[in-house]
């Protein structure tokens, strides 16, 4: 038993090395090519952060672990809502820009119903229904970019921006150390979910417990580890949009994206996960809709609520 949860844990600190490393490089790649910061936090960043749950998810669907790779993406978007976004605003009341609630919420929630659905209907995603998620993926970032483009930004709220994210403010002198950076973060990426899938099925047949519980809560929160990082910090700085759009933009890539390359590598079935899994995922993000709108502020009343629901999931859920 100690052995799968020490490889567990070296699985987790391999995979946000990893992460860290791939934003660091990309980001310093994507200077040099002429991006804007802005650009880069709304593409570069925010897909990084969720680097690993895309490795332990691809990895998953490739072994035929169908609980593992949609536990991984629906307990990681119920994390990042309920207890990253509530912890955030307890930390520092969240000030919600009203383009979230106007554009990202309602994207975030019509993603949330079609991943749902394509996973109750079809006890799973298959690999046409991968290829449309990741269509979407992909036309949502290139409208990211046109939009981040044709808005103005200044200067002093990229510059803010930057010191969080780890987007390097200026072009990188040596281009071969950034290259060698990215490669990096993905070696530890991949490695560290080979780790932590591998061992975590392990741990689930020693408890006794289903695959469908480990991806849901110890996986799904290990991999969400550095937007737990990023939005926690982003938020005791004052930086509360970089905090809140972090999440709203992760839990779109969680669904669309790595959910599609899933299905696209290998069907990935449903498993043992629950529709209750897939209510409570749906819920939160509905429930966080009307806290936003309320004086377009995230209190700490609010965030309390939050990580009281998912405490109480969690609850419910683990056996």
């Amino acid at each position: 038993m100690l052995l799968p949860i020490l490889l567990i844990s070296l699985g987790l600190v391999l995979l946000v090395a990893g992460a860290e490393a791939l934003v660091r490089g990309a980001s310093g790649l994507a200077r040099a090519a002429g991006l804007s910061p802005l650009v880069i936090g709304l593409t570069v960043v925010a897909f990084g952060t969720s680097s690993p749950e895309l490795a332990v998810s691809v990895k998953a669907s490739f072994i035929g672990a169908g609980d593992l790779a949609i536990g991984n993406i629906v307990g990681s978007n119920i994390f990042n809502v309920a207890f990253i976004l509530g912890l955030s605003a307890f930390f520092s009341p969240l000030s919600v820009h009203f383009q979230i609630i106007r554009l990202d919420m309602p994207i975030l929630l019509l993603a949330s119903g079609l991943f749902t659905a394509f996973c109750l209907t079809g006890e799973g995603i298959s690999t046409a229904e991968g290829g449309i998620l990741f269509a979407l993926v992909i036309a949502y970032t290139a409208f990211l970019i046109r939009m981040s483009l044709v808005e103005s930004a200044t200067k002093k709220a990229e510059a803010a921006s930057l010191e969080i994210l780890g987007v390097p403010d200026e072009k990188p002198k040596h281009l071969w150390t950034q290259v060698l950076l990215a490669f990096v973060g993905l070696g530890l990426l991949m490695l560290g979910a080979r780790f932590l899938i591998d061992n975590a099925v392990v741990l689930a047949r020693a408890m006794g417990v289903s695959e469908a519980i480990i991806g849901l809560t110890i996986v799904a929160a290990g991999t969400s580890l550095p937007e737990l990082a990023t939005s926690v910090v982003a938020a005791i700085r004052k930086e509360t949009d970089v905090a809140i759009g972090n999440i709203v933009g992760s839990n779109i890539f969680n669904l669309l994206c790595i959910g599609g390359v899933a299905g696209m590598v290998n069907p990935v079935g449903l498993g043992n996960i629950d529709r209750l899994d897939f209510a409570v995922m749906i819920a939160v993000s509905v429930l966080l809709l009307p806290m936003m709108w309320t004086g377009f502020r995230l209190v700490r009343w609010e965030g309390c609520v939050l990580m009281a629901s998912y405490a109480g999931y969690v609850a419910l859920r683990w056996p």
